[in-house]
């Protein structure tokens, strides 16, 4: 049964939402101020028709569109859906009583983005590849995608390949792909035993395919080219599974709002380093201790330092920074600090770098909410907010990046 609906806003999940007296409606597709028909299940409601549309409704640039899960808002004009994304991050600074400079968007192209994780299982007609459905098991097929780059695009039939080689029988499985300078970067998850056979099948395919890399949840199948990404002047050999930002081009704008803020830096911390995104950059100018709990993203960081010329000093350790955050004490030698932590954020480590009275902090983040909660820790130990800039590293989506930079006043330079 049909219920009529008027969008009040949109939610922090990109679904529009109704206000009713019996409480908020969350119907996704829509945009504030439509009048639309919805079938109510509870708090959701799934979308029939738009009966008074937005004028920020723009057509959607995918046929894919509203079945697959991974993209929210192609259904919203362009600078609208900007304004709404940076205002994530304004609003989550607010609600921490957070004042700062929040400047303009940087944007996110389509086709740029270099990694993706397809949902894949052998059915009888064939290899059924995709994105799982919004809240569902369901695999919805693509035959498009405009978020990606075409060189992971266009090896589609190629990725049916190795599922279909791989004989996964009924397990459904989970290929996250890279694309890297030397290729793409194939790992496989949800497999339960890979056979000898299959094994040397992917093997082969794999090697005449052209991929740098093929692994079964990060054990090596076959690697023909070290799979490389460049970070500053530094060729990373990534590994598998190792984190990467999703476009190079949202890497090189967060990139250059570290370096620059931390320019004058004699000796920096970079914590939750990763492979070394901004420590090798960083590196250029300064002495770099990068800290990093993923033992083979610290690896990566460690070779790429030690076979880079031109670089100062870099020293790197694994370290799980939630459980064992880097003390105070210990940061105090240091005269800048970048932190980029998971979406749950980093507020242990935080509460050190707040004591510790290093001058400049710059703080990357995927989450406006815990990024947020980690400011006001900081601005509450003295910090200045001096800037947050968001990025559209996902587009289409309810996520948003942002880093923000940070003072501490009255403090000489080290």
């Amino acid at each position: 049964m049909s219920t009529r609906f008027t969008i009040d806003h949109l939610g922090a999940q990109a679904d529009g939402v109704a206000k009713t007296d019996n409480g908020p409606v969350f119907i996704p597709f829509t945009l504030p101020g439509e009048v639309v028909t919805a079938a109510r299940q509870k708090n959701r409601a799934e979308l029939i028709a738009v009966i008074e549309p937005s004028h920020a409704r723009a057509d959607p640039a995918c046929r894919h569109f509203g079945t697959c899960g991974g993209c929210a808002l192609q259904h919203m004009e362009a600078e609208a859906y900007n304004n709404w994304k940076r205002e994530l991050v304004v609003h989550a600074l607010r609600s921490r009583g957070l004042d700062a400079p929040v400047a303009d968007i940087v944007r996110c192209e389509p086709h740029t983005r270099r990694r993706a994780v397809f949902s894949a299982r052998l059915t009888q007609s064939g290899v059924l590849l995709g994105y799982r459905q919004a809240a569902s098991q369901t695999i919805v097929p693509i035959e498009e995608c405009p978020i990606l780059l075409p060189a992971i695009f266009e090896r589609l039939n190629d990725l049916r390949r190795v599922v279909s080689l791989a004989e996964p029988g009924k397990d459904v499985l989970r290929l996250s792909v890279t694309a890297t300078e030397s290729g793409l970067d194939i790992d496989i998850g949800g497999l339960k035993k890979l056979g000898e056979k299959p094994r040397m099948a992917i093997s082969r395919f794999a090697g005449g395919a052209g991929f740098a890399r093929v692994s079964l949840g990060g054990e090596i199948i076959i690697e023909p080219r070290k799979p490389i990404v460049t970070f500053g002047s530094a060729a990373v050999e990534v590994p598998p599974g190792g984190f990467l930002q999703a476009t190079s081009q949202a890497e090189a704008a967060m990139a250059d709002l570290v370096t620059t803020h931390l320019a004058k830096c004699k000796r920096v911390a970079d914590l939750f380093s990763g492979s070394g995104t901004f420590a090798l950059r960083l590196a250029a100018g300064a002495e770099v201790h990068a800290a990093e709990a993923h033992a083979g993203a610290i690896s990566a960081l460690d070779r790429a330092s030690r076979h880079t010329p031109g670089l100062r000093p870099v020293s790197t350790e694994r370290r799980d920074l939630d459980r064992r955050p880097v003390t105070a004490k210990e940061l105090s030698r240091f005269d800048g600090i970048v932190f980029d932590p998971p979406r749950v954020g980093a507020e242990s480590q935080v509460k050190q770098i707040a004591k510790s009275g290093v001058k400049r902090v710059a703080a990357v983040s995927c989450n406006p909410v815990t990024l947020a909660r980690d400011l006001s820790i900081l601005t509450e130990a003295g910090y200045k907010l001096l800037s947050v800039t968001p990025i559209d590293q996902f587009l289409w989506s309810a996520h948003v990046e942002a880093v923000a930079l940070l003072e501490l006043p009255g403090r000489p330079r080290r």
